[in-house]
């Protein structure tokens, strides 16, 4: 197995070093793709004095699915994982992954969070949807064979997040497997940012609905499963209200940010449905642009 190892960054000059540290540790032999973008804590001269980097990718949009396509541009190895800049691999996790990705199209493993009151980790997530059975993945942690990650021509770079999530969705229409390998472990040891802000919102059902219309169209289980979110989230801010952690305006702000999302999500997914109609699903993929790099160092 040849690995490449692809390391989206942005503003983590610290937390990538640690997680650089940790890769040239436990997986030595790992080709590792940097890439960074648009930085300004003085990423590039910490990667390009390193001898342990192989390719760095500089990049000026802050899309983490265009960096994600970056990285797998230039990626030589037959397995492409990808790893968030701010986890550091654990001992176990090169063989976990080669043992998943000996009888899988694709691996993924849990993040071990530490916190103030404990450590946190993660269990596989799987839906039925549109006739699917859908594997969900870390997309900070994941590898993929070479073939299927060129056969979904990588992430949907319309989406500000949610990409992996898309992917998994697009993964499931091909019948590939998903294998959950619970030694494949990262750490994150810092204290977990808070919950989504009111400016999130709009994208979050604009991601939500985006993904849903463009893989299976507008039918039932796309409605239903759409409210199930809107009415949850709306009893949470509702009750946010009712303590005092939220005003009434800004529920109803929410509230307006959730409905935009939604229109927009629907009317962009039907657009990007009638776009690819073939199975990677994907308008916005890997294939469709050449001008990701504003700058590439490569060392191989």
């Amino acid at each position: 197995m040849d690995l490449s190892v692809v390391l989206p960054t942005l503003n983590g000059r610290d937390r990538l070093a640690t997680s650089l540290d940790a890769l040239a540790e436990h997986a030595p032999d790992a080709e590792v793709v940097v890439v960074n973008g648009p930085s300004a804590d003085g990423t590039t001269g910490m990667v390009r004095e390193r001898d342990d980097v192989d390719v760095l990718v500089e990049i000026s949009d802050r899309n983490l699915n265009v960096a994600r396509n970056a990285g797998l541009e230039v990626a030589g190895g037959d397995v492409v994982a990808l790893l968030r800049y701010d986890l550091s691999v654990e001992s176990s996790w090169l063989s976990a992954l080669e043992d998943g990705i000996a009888d899988a199209d694709v691996v993924t493993g849990p993040m071990h969070q530490t916190l103030r009151n404990g450590m946190t980790t993660e269990s596989l997530e799987r839906n039925a949807i549109g006739g699917r059975t859908v594997t969900y993945f870390n997309g900070g942690n994941v590898a993929f064979r070479r073939e299927i990650i060129d056969a979904l021509d990588g992430f949907d770079e319309y989406l500000q997040t949610g990409g992996a999530r898309d992917a998994a969705h697009r993964l499931a229409g091909f019948d590939r497997s998903v294998a959950w390998a619970p030694e494949m472990c990262v750490r994150r040891e810092f204290e977990a940012d808070g919950g989504i802000s009111e400016r999130d919102w709009g994208w979050k059902y604009r991601s939500l609905t985006y993904r849903l219309v463009k893989n299976y169209g507008v039918r039932p289980g796309t409605v239903k499963r759409t409210a199930k979110h809107a009415i949850s989230d709306g009893v949470d801010a509702a009750l946010g209200v009712v303590k005092g952690d939220v005003t009434p305006s800004g529920w109803a702000g929410t509230g307006r940010d959730v409905v935009g999302g939604i229109a927009t999500g629907v009317s962009d997914g039907l657009v990007a449905r009638a776009r690819d109609r073939t199975r990677a699903r994907n308008p916005h993929g890997r294939s469709k642009r050449a001008d990701r790099a504003v700058a590439r160092y490569d060392w191989r």
